[in-house]
């Protein structure tokens, strides 16, 4: 058999509730997505919380020897000098459970934590989405300073036999969990550990013949395959994951969506007669904040609908009293706009925004979204959606795109085909959240 994901135990490093007492606390979210406020709050809530190493405080003051790296290797090193951070005795293959609500509907997702071995991006390891330089650079100092690892990268495979996931689900019956707590967003967080070698070598057997989908984590995977090149430790080639898989009710992908502002000259009217070249537009007025609330509804559910029937269809909002919903008329338009990416690619609503909305009638090319200009992205959790029409009434925005959230399926798709959808294209939900394992090389 050829192996093609190979993973093994390993035992990892975790917080000492001797110690630290809530080990909850010392737990934060994967560092790019922590704001000011958040950074601390989490400073804040534990004197040990993971936030301290991943997204240290910067001062005006850093330099060369003292700066946000070099105090993340000294919290590392005082914290296993000690005990606050203690190495587990037995390797394992932890158990990593989420508990969450979504709209009124209660979900589970499984993944499981291992060593895994880094493998170059190709049919092995598949990224689904672009990154940034600027923010591999600040993972390989960090990297390069603690030589540790701390953030999981969440990988998708696919196993209808779901022999990962039974074995996870006995686990959660005969064990009381290492770690429990609820973060800010309600979600349930729980750490097991496997370390029977029957259900190691079960899991072990079962990736074997496994590619895998990066879903959340490119910069610190792309992070790990450079430290691994310039690193003569061979520990290096191998890197503590969290895999996910596909085959389960709970892995949720949510939509996000786009804020646009800062453009010259925009004007509502001149853009929405412009789409109808391409588009065909559905209009959804109000005119009084209850009946808003109505269109809006329309709007997202006319979404749904057409995703449903294979359309590509995106909802935009530009103030003047008025809900709209672009429809593409004919998917041909793609072929002669990016006539060297795949069907599986020009397929994808967000692909469809970016060409024809945003670069052909805004000005936006790939070089000003890479720069961060113009484009706000916003992730559709809570009340986000309204916050976001707040913000175009208020003048601060001058348009937002509503997206659908893409099919797993068209991941799959798009990554067989060896390509990378747009950034900020998915957002899987919830987090997996940093400092549950340590991984010291």
């Amino acid at each position: 058999m050829k192996v093609m994901m190979e993973v093994k135990p390993f035992k990892a490093y975790r917080f000492n509730e001797a110690i630290v007492g809530d080990v909850g606390s010392c737990i934060a979210p994967p560092y790019d997505i922590i704001s000011p406020a958040q950074q601390q709050r989490l400073y804040e809530k534990s004197e040990y919380n993971i936030v301290r190493i991943t997204k240290g405080k910067t001062t005006p003051f850093d330099n060369d020897s003292n700066n946000q790296y070099t105090r993340a290797a000294d919290y590392l090193n005082t914290w296993i000098a000690k005990g606050i951070l203690k190495q587990d005795s037995t390797e394992a293959i932890y158990v990593y459970v989420q508990d969450f609500e979504l709209g009124g509907v209660e979900y589970q997702r499984f993944s499981f934590v291992a060593r895994a071995k880094l493998e170059e991006f190709g049919k092995i390891v598949k990224p689904h989405e672009q990154t940034l330089n600027e923010l591999i650079i600040d993972r390989l100092n960090l990297k390069r300073a603690t030589a540790a690892k701390f953030g999981l990268v969440f990988m998708l495979y696919e196993d209808k036999q779901k022999i990962a996931d039974k074995i996870i689900e006995r686990t959660l019956t005969q064990q009381e969990p290492l770690i429990d707590f609820v973060d800010e967003e309600n979600v349930r967080h729980r750490l097991f550990a496997i370390t029977a070698e029957d259900d190691i070598d079960a899991i072990m057997k079962m990736m074997s013949d496994k590619s895998c989908i990066i879903a959340d984590g490119h910069h610190r995977y792309t992070t790990d395959l450079r430290y691994s090149k310039e690193s003569t430790n061979p520990a290096v080639k191998y890197q503590m994951l969290a895999f996910t898989n596909i085959c389960q009710e709970g892995l949720i992908v949510l939509a996000t969506h786009r804020l646009v502002g800062e453009l010259k000259d925009f004007h509502s009217e001149n853009l929405i007669a412009e789409l109808r070249e391409n588009f065909k537009i559905t209009k959804y007025h109000f005119d009084s904040s209850c009946a808003q609330t109505g269109a809006k509804q329309k709007m997202l559910k006319k979404m749904k609908v057409e995703q449903a029937l294979d359309k590509n269809a995106f909802g935009f909002y530009a103030g003047n009293n008025a809900f709209y919903v672009a429809i593409l008329k004919d998917k041909r338009i793609m072929d002669s706009i990016v006539p060297q990416m795949s069907s599986a690619w020009k397929s994808l609503d967000v692909s469809v925004l970016h060409k024809l909305v945003l670069e052909k009638l805004l000005g936006i090319d790939e070089e000003k979204l890479a720069r961060g200009e113009n484009v706000e992205y916003v992730k559709d959790t809570g009340s986000k959606i309204d916050e976001l029409i707040t913000k175009i009434d208020a003048g601060e925005k001058q348009v937002v795109f509503f997206m659908n959230p893409p099919k797993i399926k068209q991941i799959q798709m798009v990554t067989d085909q060896g390509e990378r959808m747009p950034q900020k294209s998915t957002y899987f939900y919830p987090k997996v959240y940093t400092g549950l394992t340590i991984d010291k090389l």
